[in-house]
């Protein structure tokens, strides 16, 4: 099993920035992507951004250019870092990982969310 907790959320106002951590720890020796995905008030899920353990990146079109992940394995940690936030990036944010195999929109693992609200 793996455990993920996230943190980093919070308020800001639109144009602001923010950075989102994850830390995995039980059975990760293998995990394959780490990502985020963001559940909006209208309940709506996107993901956002994943990362595979070679480097790999795939980002949503509403976030590229503005959002940058990245991952350390070392510390078996993914960043998110969110620049120019507009009040439609307002969402849960959920980090995910999963076992190699599964692909990049498929994962195992779950966080518990954290809150970013972004104000105009």
């Amino acid at each position: 099993q793996v455990h993920l907790v996230e943190s980093g959320g919070g308020s800001v106002q639109a144009g602001g920035s923010l950075r989102l951590s994850c830390v995995a720890s039980g059975s990760i020796f293998g995990l394959a992507y780490m990502g985020w995905y963001r559940q909006t008030p209208g309940n709506q899920r996107e993901l956002v951004a994943t990362i595979h353990r070679d480097g790999n990146t795939i980002y949503a079109d509403s976030v590229k250019g503005r959002f940058t992940i990245s991952r350390d394995n070392a510390k078996n940690t993914v960043y998110l870092r969110m620049d120019n936030l507009k009040p439609e990036d307002t969402a849960v944010y959920d980090c995910v990982a999963n076992n190699e195999g599964l692909g990049y929109l498929e994962y195992d693992y779950w966080g518990q969310g954290t809150q970013v609200t972004v104000s105009s």
